[in-house]
C-alpha cells in the first residue's frame, strides 16, 4: 500500500530544485529567515543526492536570490574572492543587513526632507528674481517660467 501512494524521488527532487532555483527574497524581509529557508533546501537537495560539483554553486544561487539592496554585498563578495561555507555566508548577510538597516533610515529621511525644502525655497527665490528682472529690463525681454510653474497642459513639439 505504501509503495502505491509513495511519491517518486524524481518528483520530490524536481520540486525541491524548483524551489531552490526559484527562491527570491522580498525586499525588506529578513535575510536570516531567507537564509534558513535556503539552507533547508540545500539540505533536502543533499539528502536527495542532488549534489553539485562544488559548494560554490549553492553560494551563487543564494546570492542570486537576494534583492537589489544586497548588490553591493555581492560585488564585494565576488571581488574579494571570498570562499565561505553556506553558514558563514548567511552570517555575513545577517551582519550586512544590520549595517544597511542602521544607515538607511537616517540617510533617506535626511535627504528627502532637506532636498524638498531646498527645492521650494529655490523655486520661490527664482520666481522673485524672474519677476524683478522682467520688469527692470529695458530691452525686449523674454519671460522665463520656472519649471513646473505653468498650469495647464503643455503642447509637445514633434
Amino acid at each position: 500500500m505504501r509503495e502505491l501512494y509513495a511519491v517518486p524521488d524524481r518528483n520530490i527532487r524536481y520540486f525541491v530544485t524548483k524551489a531552490f532555483f526559484g527562491a527570491r527574497m522580498i525586499e525588506g524581509s529578513s535575510v536570516r529567515e531567507h537564509g534558513e529557508m535556503m539552507l533547508s533546501l540545500v539540505k533536502k537537495l543533499k539528502d536527495l543526492q542532488v549534489d553539485f560539483d562544488k559548494e560554490e554553486t549553492y553560494v551563487d544561487v543564494i546570492l542570486q536570490s537576494l534583492p537589489p539592496s544586497y548588490d553591493q554585498f555581492i560585488i564585494n563578495y565576488n571581488m574579494n574572492g571570498l570562499e565561505k561555507s553556506l553558514h558563514e555566508l548567511i552570517n555575513m548577510l545577517v551582519q550586512y543587513e544590520a549595517t544597511i538597516e542602521k544607515s538607511a533610515p537616517s540617510v533617506l529621511v535626511g535627504e528627502a526632507s532637506t532636498s524638498k525644502a531646498k527645492g521650494k525655497i529655490a523655486g520661490r527665490e527664482k520666481r522673485k528674481k524672474d519677476e524683478t528682472s522682467s520688469t527692470t529690463a529695458s530691452t525686449s525681454s523674454v519671460s522665463i517660467t520656472p519649471l513646473g510653474g505653468g498650469k495647464g497642459k503643455r503642447k509637445s513639439v514633434h
